[in-house]
């Protein structure tokens, strides 16, 4: 169906609405917190299990056991290095194959121990207008966030104020991310689903805290809500909009996270590819050196940082984000785009 209403997003879930949409339909995203260790049963099918405490950033000796749908309980899973999203003090998001149940171990030293279950896929509908033609960004195609069922209600507090209104700086670098997930992801609008949820409200953090997201076959997803200026990440005057990836780091600084884990393996090609030439249109966008060093000065705060232009993750702080495969690929990356080939 559709339409010619032209509205913004609202507090009660309605996404915006303008001409040239079509009314499609997501699930809406269920959830069951729980706290401590204790097993945990939930009414739907769990298909993420996020994760937070207190004490510790660290992720060692944290782990989850899953029980299938079935009622057969799976093996102990390791928290492993904990993600990105650890790393910035917030929770972490483990795939949970549709489990009906899991148990956790809290990581050593941890505190305040408590997790939520999600279930992404078969909430009861929500109707989101969606772009009838495909969104692009200096001619790259993007899944904005009405099409990837971003439930808007989420940036909102019970009040109805923005949880984190947005601000908006000049760009100066880049950093690359891994979501330290599962890899050959099945449902990966799913998966950006879950994060935003993990993010804007198990983190509150107000919403999802990347600019962009790509998935293995080389979708790319708007991130962080930036207004309706047509631009994403960006306001009309072509700031940043601030989002929540690099701790202390993060105004100016556009974050682009890859779904997936890439510690022992690379990228799928089509990923390779779509990172390559998003970061390329961004570069020129913003007439910067790919392969320049630069000072980073935190608008906010004054804190500086000498990084790459393209950086990595574990440039600004300890984390092994965006794993040492794709971490070993950046120069590579810094060239592709310098060379634009």
């Amino acid at each position: 169906m559709a339409t010619t209403n032209d509205s913004e997003p609202t507090a009660d879930g309605t996404n915006e609405s303008k001409a040239g949409t079509t009314t499609e339909t997501f699930p809406k995203t269920r959830t069951e917190a729980a706290t401590g260790e204790a097993p945990v049963e939930a009414a739907f099918p769990i298909g993420y299990v996020g994760v937070r405490w207190g004490g510790t950033d660290e992720a060692t000796g944290g782990g989850i056991r899953l029980k299938g749908a079935d009622g057969g309980q799976g093996t102990w899973q390791s928290f492993g290095e904990g993600g990105c999203s650890v790393a910035n003090g917030g929770g972490l998001l483990i795939a949970a194959d549709q489990a009906s149940g899991y148990e956790l171990k809290a990581p050593d030293g941890a505190t305040g121990l408590r997790s939520v279950a999600l279930d992404c896929t078969h909430g009861p509908d929500r109707k989101v207008k969606v772009p009838s033609d495909p969104t692009r960004v200096r001619g790259v195609q993007y899944l904005s966030r009405a099409a990837w069922g971003a439930d808007e209600s989420l940036r909102f507090k019970a009040d109805g104020s923005e949880n984190s209104p947005t601000a908006f700086y000049p760009f100066q670098t880049i950093t690359v991310h891994h979501t330290a997930m599962a890899n050959d992801d099945p449902d990966p609008a799913a998966t950006v689903r879950a994060i935003y949820q993990l993010h804007a409200v198990t983190n509150d953090w107000g919403d999802i805290g990347y600019h962009f997201l790509i998935d293995e076959e080389g979708r790319i997803y708007e991130g962080r809500y930036s207004g309706d200026d047509g631009l994403p990440a960006h306001d009309a005057d072509g700031k940043v909009v601030t989002g929540f990836h690099v701790g202390g780091f993060n105004s100016g600084n556009l974050g682009i996270a890859l779904l997936g884990t890439f510690t022992e393996q690379g990228p799928k090609e089509a990923a390779r590819k779509a990172l390559t030439r998003l970061v390329r249109v961004l570069v020129r966008l913003h007439g910067v050196d790919p392969l320049a060093r630069v000072t980073y000065t935190n608008p906010v705060n004054g804190t500086q940082k000498e990084v790459s232009e393209i950086s990595g993750h574990r440039d600004w702080m300890a984390t092994e984000c965006p794993g040492e495969v794709m971490y070993a690929e950046l120069d590579q990356l810094r060239k592709a785009v310098a060379t634009g080939r």
